[in-house]
């Protein structure tokens, strides 16, 4: 085999595929990116059985074939070359040769055969949506999955297609995170756990480009992303998700309109008194066109007004700052509502079209 690329395109693809390259395992085929040039097309594939990841790179074919070479050890040579041409070239022995410019590097391949492709996947049951709207999607709900909980539903995120709306739900037992967005086209209804890892490593790889297409493709068994000249394939997470719609309630008490930039840099005020560990809540004390903000902690204290427009009963509450930091953030409006019962029952932070919604539980006080 021998091939030649640009160094840039070669990399990105590298970077692309690295994604899906363990950290850990002990399988040392499973620590390699394959290169497959043995059709008219040059792929880089990495698998670690359950995300696999397969990229179209841009090159010449000069002597078709396939080798599997160390991944991090393949980064970082092809990182350190210069912005020149770079042939890799591999005998039938796996010896491969990495040469660019005055560099040459000698190295051991695997053989391609020993490679785990990707699973087949069938693709008949299908959404499509812009790779900008996936982008956006995953930023404002992957933070309030669940990290190395017992727990694997809580791990993942809910992909829920229904009605021609595509709903996507994170929680870790302290919030709820729910965005829906109308697809542009008909498509069948469809109920799925995506793992965290696999949505974090997508969104990354995404261009956010709004006129891009993404199609999603879904099994039994696997999600298969589609986008550009990459997928993505990934194991799905079994078992049933929570009943969200049981946990959600219009019922309020208190609603609360404010400037989202205005509370968020209160917020982010107060967290300069909170130590990492420190569990200290932020106290809002809600009056008749004003909301104070206050904590209180070793090392010192912050009250701060807020000026609010209120329908219904004054309520005094405490939450989590980060919880309200996570949420506000990946809010795009000018203003927020939130809706409040009392100061045990939870918050709901939405918009009136039901784009979003964040439920944060309160904290005792």
């Amino acid at each position: 085999m021998k091939l030649s690329f640009e160094k840039s395109a070669l990399l990105n693809g590298i970077n692309i595929a690295m994604k899906a390259v363990p950290s850990r395992t002990t399988m040392p085929i499973l620590e390699c990116i394959l290169i497959d040039a043995s059709d008219e097309e040059i792929k880089l594939t990495a698998n670690d059985m359950e995300l696999g990841i397969e990229t179209k790179v841009a090159g010449t074919i000069l002597e078709p074939g396939k080798i599997a070479i160390e991944a991090k050890l393949l980064s970082e040579i092809v990182r350190k070359f210069p912005d020149s041409q770079v042939f890799i070239e591999a005998d039938e022995n796996y010896n491969v040769v990495l040469d660019c410019e005055k560099s040459k590097f000698k190295i051991a391949g695997k053989s391609g055969d020993e490679f785990s492709y990707l699973p087949y996947i069938e693709r008949d049951r299908y959404i499509s949506l812009s790779q900008f709207t996936l982008k956006e999607m995953i930023r404002q709900t992957i933070f309030s999955i669940a990290q190395g909980e017992s727990n694997k539903q809580m791990t993942g995120e809910l992909f829920e297609v229904r009605d021609d709306f595509l709903r996507m739900i994170s929680l870790d037992g302290h919030r709820i995170s729910i965005r829906r967005v109308k697809l542009k086209d008909h498509y069948e209804d469809e109920k799925v756990i995506v793992p965290g890892k696999t949505l974090s490593e997508v969104s990354k790889i995404l261009s956010g480009d709004s006129d891009k297409e993404i199609v999603i493709y879904f099994t039994g068994n696997h999600i298969l992303f589609e986008f550009d000249d990459t997928i993505v394939v990934s194991r799905l997470i079994e078992g049933q998700y929570f009943n969200v719609d049981q946990m959600i309630s219009n019922d309020y008490e208190t609603k609360v309109s404010l400037n989202k930039r205005e509370f968020l840099d209160t917020i982010e005020r107060s967290m300069l008194l909170i130590r990492e560990n420190d569990k200290k809540p932020l106290i809002l004390t809600v009056g008749e066109n004003n909301m104070e903000a206050a904590v209180k902690s070793a090392i010192g204290s912050l009250k701060e007004d807020i000026l609010i427009r209120k329908e219904g009963k004054d309520i005094t509450i405490g939450f989590n700052p980060k919880f309200l930091i996570d949420a506000l953030r990946v809010i795009d409006d000018e203003e927020v509502d939130m809706y409040m019962v009392n100061s045990k029952a939870p918050c709901f932070i939405r918009d009136g079209e039901g784009a979003y919604l964040y439920l944060i539980l309160p904290v005792n006080i």
